[in-house]
């Protein structure tokens, strides 16, 4: 157990070095973000006009938009093994004395603090947005980044296994995380649109992360249009006619998250 906290440690110290020692992708890190906000919340906002009775655009995509970056930056996590691998440091830490399982807790766990502390500069941005955030709220927010970063990340090092460039890794990457993205409720209803679209986003992970986040942040706004006839369907996920609350999205999430970390320790140990 000691060894497997000390591996943790060490390569997430490593991880956390490296993000804060690359400016560009700090700069980034900070700057998409908000671009999303600004084109896709200011820019639509009265395109779409409001969803519901005190329910506008910008309220409805500002959760979206704090789940994006976490599902951005932690599925990106898998490319430090690759560079690893590329650059020949991957074979010097294989053959340390850190066991397998704490490289791929470290990898995971430096990469969801860095996905988090990219959040938490969102959550700064909500007064601004017209959103009330008490520390309660705050606290749950943190706790369902650190769960959906974990199972991101999870991913990121489950395909980074199987990589052998940057290359590949980026473009495999590019595929997977705009479907995640798109497909997850971040910028419309998914009770609100086409069926084949409504059913391949209730069975996108990410989709409940979102929905978690949004419920959370939106509580009082939520609260306030569930009783208006109609507007419920703005919000919400409904799977067979239930609604999900936030402790099943957060289920699912965490199964998910076991079966991606499991998965990734597992391609992870085949490492040669």
């Amino acid at each position: 157990m000691a060894d497997l906290v000390r591996a943790t440690w060490v390569v997430s110290y490593r991880e956390l070095l490296r993000f804060f020692v690359q400016r560009s992708r700090l700069v980034s890190s900070i700057f998409m973000p908000l671009v999303f906000l600004a084109i896709f919340g200011a820019g639509f906002s009265r395109i779409v006009g409001n969803l519901a009775p005190g329910l506008n655009f910008i309220q409805f995509v500002y959760p979206g938009i704090i789940a994006q970056t976490v599902l951005q930056g932690s599925i990106f996590s898998g490319i430090s093994i690759v560079w690893d691998r590329e650059f020949g440091f991957l074979k010097e830490i294989l053959v340390s004395p850190l066991g397998r399982n704490g490289i791929v807790f470290g990898k995971v766990t430096g990469n969801a603090v860095i996905s988090i502390m990219q959040g938490i500069i969102l959550l700064i941005l909500a007064p601004v947005l017209g959103i009330s955030l008490t520390p309660l709220i705050v606290g749950e927010l943190i706790g369902m980044m650190i769960l959906l970063s974990i199972a991101l990340s999870g991913l990121g090092v489950l395909i980074a296994s199987r990589m052998k460039s940057q290359q590949s890794f980026q473009m495999i990457i590019q595929i997977i995380i705009f479907p995640l993205m798109f497909l997850s409720g971040i910028f419309f209803p998914v009770n609100q649109v086409p069926t084949w679209m409504a059913v391949v986003s209730k069975i996108n992970p990410v989709t409940y992360g979102v929905d978690a986040i949004r419920r959370v942040v939106l509580g009082k706004e939520l609260a306030a249009i569930s009783s208006v006839p109609g507007a419920s369907s703005a919000i919400g996920i409904t799977i067979f006619g239930h609604t999900m609350t936030v402790w099943q999205d957060v289920l699912v999430v965490v199964a998910f998250g076991a079966v991606l970390l499991s998965l990734a320790i597992v391609f992870f140990s085949r490492q040669e």
